[in-house]
């Protein structure tokens, strides 16, 4: 994981992400450095994010903190981004830091732009795929990631947040207006604090 200071900060403070009906940009966005491919084999690299538990969740304010406000809603359709460079060699991918920062979060259950859909309120984790070429036949977006013997799914516990359409803590709110170099609008003038 590329990146995982600042993941760590978020982290532990609950890392809240926005989610809206037109798709929004994870901040921080999912980076990672791959190590241990066949420099010769071409590979696809995907994402998809998983509930973490079948719970919804609410920000109570006067303590700061998620609790659990009951049971998770229904699952939506499964959705997997394959990063657009795939696929591509092994000895491409372990030269470069893979960045996610193109994938979008959706709440509209309709979307048909390819964005991950999910509910807000609802805790999730990242997951990374890496999918040897003969075993990402299958690969789509709207199914879930193949599995077995040339699938290898890695994920990072700090990458764990919760979807909210309008951040909750406020903490969250400072840290991704000082940290995140796309919400400099926030920081240059003081009216729009």
């Amino acid at each position: 994981l590329q990146g995982a200071e600042l993941w760590k900060r978020f982290h532990e403070i609950g890392t809240e992400m926005i989610i809206t009906k037109a798709g929004r940009r994870m901040f921080p966005a999912m980076r990672v450095k791959i190590s241990g491919l066949d420099p010769h084999q071409q590979y696809y690299i995907a994402m998809d994010i998983v509930p973490v538990d079948n719970k919804r969740y609410r920000y109570v304010y006067h303590s700061s903190k998620w609790m659990v406000a009951g049971n998770a809603d229904s699952p939506v359709p499964p959705r997997v981004y394959i990063h657009p460079d795939s696929p591509a060699s092994g000895e491409t991918w372990m030269r470069q830091v893979i960045s996610f920062d193109k994938l979008k979060l959706t709440n509209n259950e309709l979307d048909d732009q390819g964005h991950i859909i999910l509910h807000s309120m609802h805790k999730y984790q990242p997951r990374v795929h890496v999918i040897r070429k003969d075993c990402g036949d299958d690969l789509s977006p709207i199914k879930p990631i193949p599995s077995g013997e040339g699938v290898k799914a890695f994920s990072f516990p700090e990458t764990v947040f919760t979807t909210v359409t309008a951040y909750q803590n406020q903490q969250i709110t400072r840290l991704k207006i000082d940290r995140n170099p796309f919400a400099k609008g926030f920081r240059d003038s003081g009216r729009n604090r």
